[in-house]
């Protein structure tokens, strides 16, 4: 039972907060995020580097959303110019372990994947 809202947590319910962190987490760049997170702290431009075609706009939202959820720590460094890290933090940690054992499946599954699309 969560002790704010007043009921057990169940993602499949539509009332239930849990429905976005999920989403968070889920959605395409969050995932790659948190991926590229795993290896250790990274600037701004870093990380948008490693996460192929993602835009500024599209990684500071991510960024944001995950940073609410207590996925994602941020630094900023007081220096001209900004000097900003990101890193995971200890939920962060254990969440891309999840994201990435998902996704390690799917690239170990993505041939049989590609024949399914092909036959569909």
């Amino acid at each position: 039972m969560n002790a704010e809202t007043g009921f057990a947590p169940n993602v499949l319910a539509a009332e239930c907060p849990s429905r976005a962190v999920l989403k968070h987490l889920t959605s395409q760049w969050g995932v790659l995020v948190m991926l590229a997170l795993q290896d250790g702290t990274l600037r701004f431009s870093a990380l948008r580097r490693r996460v192929g075609g993602v835009s500024e706009r599209m990684l500071a939202q991510t960024l944001q959303a995950l940073e609410g959820d207590g996925l994602v720590r941020r630094v900023a460094h007081p220096v001209v110019p900004p000097h900003v890290e990101y890193s995971l933090t200890p939920l962060g940690v254990e969440a891309a372990a999840r994201v990435g054992a998902l996704t390690g499946w799917i690239e170990a599954n993505l041939d049989l994947i590609q024949a399914a699309r092909a036959e569909a």
